[in-house]
């Protein structure tokens, strides 16, 4: 059912500029909006983009307030706009507290009263799970392993043994933490698997994506600071200490003992190669591959990767080689004339 522009306006606590009665339909954004519906601005420089959109209404900043059109007018364009949506998009997932009949749970495992096990997950000895947690279809929790309050571990989810979860953070569909890592002793012409006796452990507030995998450590822990987003299939070798706050884009590999400082941002298909530290705030552009440690503070790209100004410089120079080529093969050809002159001359 439509609600009207007043009651939006209610809702995300905006100041309204148009007809209060208006009956909006939906949200959407620019792109996607239809007749009807409310779409939201946050720059000027959509402002053509929402002259041919079809929405009937705008959400937008006090910095762009378009006159032309019914525009509620808010400080956060995008917390209010998720409001909105929400209002026309509910959620639908209901998570009582309680064990579903269908999941498998050791007698040894603590469960808090208000936490929520779905259908066909599998809870092993020992295991903790705290106040809030929603644990959903099919997860797997491995023996000894400790998930800490309103955690969110979407379906499929896999913890071996002695996985630790912090507070508050979300695990999507499929991750796998504390797969055995990938390292080996080479002896009498076999490739013979290490010790594998760590352990996985996550802070608060951390988010993995989708597929994405983190191996334990030889014999400690492979650590992920608190506050860290990592991205959908990514994968985090065995030995490595990720940092606070980290954001960790799609398809990025680290290989194993590496270590990130605080406010670490890697972008879609880094490469990083074992045993480097990357320090506090660098920023790794997509495709770059690490090869060794890189400085504090630094933007950098390429493989292998630079600072992001020399790679620059370095990409300009490259587009100049084919004119370099010409003036060289010029030069050449007037260096043999001369050569063939001076021949000449010493013959008369």
């Amino acid at each position: 059912m439509g609600v009207t522009l007043g009651q939006l306006a209610s809702l995300v606590e905006g100041t309204l500029h148009g007809d209060a009665q208006l009956e909006i339909s939906g949200a959407s954004i620019i792109r996607d909006s239809q007749p009807g519906e409310i779409t939201l601005a946050d720059h000027p420089k959509l402002a053509k983009d929402l002259a041919r959109c079809s929405a009937a209404a705008v959400l937008a900043s006090g910095e762009f307030a378009p006159a032309d059109m019914p525009v509620i007018v808010v400080a956060n364009v995008h917390d209010a706009f998720a409001k909105i949506v929400a209002q026309f998009r509910p959620n639908l997932a209901q998570h009582k507290p309680g064990v579903h009949p269908s999941a498998v749970v050791a007698d040894s495992a603590v469960i808090a009263a208000d936490a929520s096990i779905g259908p066909l997950v599998v809870i092993g000895e020992g295991v903790s799970i705290q106040s809030g947690v929603v644990i959903q279809s099919g997860a797997q929790i491995g023996a000894g392993s400790v998930i800490g309050a309103g955690t969110f571990l979407f379906p499929g989810v896999v913890l071996y043994e002695n996985t630790i979860v912090g507070a508050n953070c979300i695990l999507h569909a499929s991750c796998v933490l504390g797969a055995f890592g990938f390292g080996y002793d080479s002896a009498s012409g076999k490739h013979l698997l290490s010790s594998q006796l760590g352990n996985v452990v996550i802070g608060d507030f951390v988010e993995i994506g989708a597929a994405t995998t983190i191996d334990r450590g030889t014999y400690g822990p492979t650590v992920i600071g608190d506050g860290t987003k990592i991205d959908n299939q990514v994968m985090i070798a065995h030995n490595c200490r990720i940092g606070r706050h980290n954001l960790i884009c799609s398809q990025v590999g680290v290989a194993g003992s590496s270590t990130t400082g605080d406010y670490v941002v890697m972008a879609g298909q880094v490469g990083v190669r074992d045993h480097v530290h990357i320090a506090d705030g660098a920023i790794i552009g997509a495709k770059a591959g690490v090869a060794s440690d890189i400085g504090a503070g630094l933007n950098v790209i390429g493989s292998p990767a630079i600072p992001a100004k020399d790679k620059k410089l370095e990409v300009a120079l490259l587009s100049k080689l084919p004119e370099m080529r010409k003036q060289i093969k010029a030069l050449l050809a007037r260096v043999a004339e001369l050569e063939k002159e001076d021949e000449l001359r010493k013959t008369a």
